[in-house]
């Protein structure tokens, strides 16, 4: 049986542009489960994410940029859930310190 592919926007898939920060830790044909690591002020490449589920493992503060140009700094603290609709970014920690977080994509 064939797995459903996650909804992406168009951009790349993070775990394949860029497998320094983002891992995966399971998947099935309901969700993919990913591990993100950012170092103190890191930043990523442009990449696209599906509908899903973050939950902070240390505090957080970063700066997406999207597609358009448009910028947003999204705050979250250790333990923290913060859901996220179908997006492409180019992720930034702002943060003096290293960032974890899971995030469940959901498939379709």
């Amino acid at each position: 049986m064939a797995r459903p592919k996650a909804k992406r926007v168009g951009q790349q898939d993070p775990v394949k542009v860029d497998s320094k920060r983002y891992k995966m830790e399971f998947e099935n044909d309901k969700v993919r489960v990913l591990r993100i690591s950012y170092g103190s002020h890191e930043e990523s490449v442009m990449h696209g994410h599906p509908a899903g589920l973050a939950v902070f493992l240390t505090d957080g503060h970063f700066k997406f940029t999207y597609p358009t140009g448009k910028t947003e700094e999204v705050t979250g603290k250790a333990g923290q859930a913060m859901w996220f609709e179908v997006t492409d970014h180019l992720p930034e920690n702002l943060s003096d310190k290293s960032f974890e977080a899971i995030y469940v994509e959901l498939k379709a």
